[in-house]
């Protein structure tokens, strides 16, 4: 048990000590505590002068043009509308000068309906368009309706918004509430173990190549059995994730309750972890744990097989895309969680830690059904885990060329003979 831990350990501060990891760690925290304070930032870099831009106004119809400046069409566009009482040219070239940002000329079209034109120096501007072609929408709709004989009134309660309410008839249905505020939980748990499995698996398989390659596996289980040093560095590389997840949540906490007043609420509303079932939070624990288990066995047996660093990435490349595929289908999950494919995967052991934890907190559903996902999930990976342990005791003592999952079978025979 001795040589347990010290292989544990020896894994976990030679990786957590490295500039890599370091590095990495810092360059991510500062992009998560950049976005908490995206609001400062941009206010940082905005002018302190009035926002809004300025737009001129040519007005060639019957007076339309009166209805931007005095009939609040512009009302929370950024656009302050000016009627200009010059040429078009002079228009042109005070926008051109940059004393104006746009121009607008509006006409009539044969239905005695506004239409217009806008100038500006750089039309790749979407944003400043839009506003001005919304508010012209909104004039021809109002000159419209008159010519019609519609009154306003009449016109904003067609336009007000129609009365309606749902109500559930399953009581053991969750409601959209409840859904939507495990959402945030659900999605912050399925990109965590994503990440953490696509890294550190690869972290993982990448270490037991390296040690191969050098030679100093030989040495390394000499000293310890091959499945000690397999599944100690698995523990060891996950608690090194386990760091890594601490202390980015950690920073991105304090980052955000910091600016708790220039945000919508604080960092559990803000991610949408509050007010949901404890029990939930168990749930994420043990799906996180188990997910990981089964990944990172997978890993360190693949691993195990290749004798070039160069090799793992081919080698690893079938796991990468369960895992990628399971994520997808999360992320559909999150959409419908009642649809019968997450139902099904949700079974499936490769897919069970990101669906069926979803499927836990988007939906009521029977602690059966999670009991047996769960069984079926630890019964994977004590199977996997009991054949890679025989793969890693074989493989570990293979050279050459390899990177085949063929390779499998011969450092089992190679195992037996041990």
């Amino acid at each position: 048990m001795n040589k347990f831990w010290t292989i544990v350990g020896h894994t976990y501060f030679s990786r957590v000590k490295a500039k890599s990891f370091i590095i990495t760690t810092a360059i991510t925290l500062a992009i998560i505590i950049g976005f908490a304070n995206i609001s400062s930032i941009i206010d940082m870099f905005s002018s302190d002068e009035d926002s809004s831009e300025s737009v001129l106004v040519i007005d060639e119809s019957e007076g339309y043009g009166g209805y931007l400046e005095e009939g609040g069409l512009s009302e929370g566009t950024g656009i302050a509308f000016e009627k200009f009482e010059g040429t078009e040219e002079e228009a042109k070239e005070a926008v051109v000068s940059e004393e104006y940002d746009g121009l607008l000329v509006i006409t009539t079209d044969e239905n005695n309906l506004p239409e217009g034109e806008y100038y500006a120096n750089r039309i790749s501007e979407t944003g400043e368009q839009t506003a001005v072609e919304e508010t012209l929408q909104q004039l021809k709709v109002v000159v419209g309706t008159q010519q019609a004989g519609i009154d306003q009134e009449t016109l904003e309660t067609i336009y007000a918004p129609v009365s309606f309410q749902a109500e559930q008839l399953d009581d053991s249905a969750r409601t959209a509430e409840e859904m939507n505020q495990s959402r945030g939980l659900v999605y912050a748990m399925l990109f965590v173990l994503y990440m953490t499995v696509v890294i550190y698996g690869q972290m993982i398989a990448t270490d037991v190549a390296t040690e191969k390659s050098s030679r100093v596996m030989e040495l390394l289980i000499s000293s310890a059995p091959p499945i000690t040093h397999m599944f100690a560095k698995i523990i060891g590389i996950g608690l090194l994730g386990l760091t890594q997840i601490v202390i980015l949540f950690g920073g991105g906490y304090f980052a955000i309750q910091a600016n708790e007043d220039s945000m919508a609420g604080g960092f559990f509303d803000i991610m949408g972890l509050s007010n949901n079932d404890p029990a939930i939070y168990i749930y994420a624990i043990i799906f996180f744990i188990l997910g990981y288990l089964l990944y990172a066995t997978l890993a360190a047996m693949l691993g195990s097989l290749v004798s070039r660093i160069e090799d793992v990435n081919q080698l690893v490349m079938p796991m990468t895309m369960l895992i990628m595929i399971a994520f997808f289908i999360a992320i559909f999950g999150l959409g419908m969680p009642e649809a019968t494919l997450i139902t099904v995967t949700s079974y499936i052991p490769f897919f069970t830690p990101m669906i069926m934890f979803l499927r836990i907190g988007m939906l009521n559903i029977p602690i059966w059904e999670i009991g047996l996902s769960i069984g079926l999930l630890v019964l994977t990976i004590a199977a996997i885990g009991a054949l890679a342990a025989r793969v890693y005791k074989g493989g570990v003592l293979m050279y050459g060329k390899s990177g085949s999952l063929k390779d499998i079978k011969r450092a089992i025979n190679l195992s037996k003979k041990e």
